[in-house]
């Protein structure tokens, strides 16, 4: 899944040791600019992995970003 395109995550960019500890999204305030990770089709081999990371203000496109959509199941009993 890795090396297709940067996928977008809910975290707002700012330094690692201001981000939660538990597991949550890192969003602060209005939240100029978010998280992309993963790498693309056009980094090199380097780059593509999960660890990596950019930003970019949240209203920007471009054809080696992306997202992926998640969904938590439950077990009906």
């Amino acid at each position: 899944m890795h090396g297709n395109v940067w996928e977008w995550v809910e975290d707002c960019y700012g330094p690692y040791d201001e981000a939660p500890t538990d597991g949550t999204t890192a969003v602060k305030g209005s939240c100029l600019a978010h998280v992309i990770r993963g790498g693309s089709s056009e980094n090199t081999s380097r780059r593509i992995r999960l660890a990596q990371r950019a930003y970019y203000a949240s209203e920007y496109v471009g054809r080696y970003t992306g997202f992926r959509v998640a969904r938590t199941l439950t077990h009906a009993s």
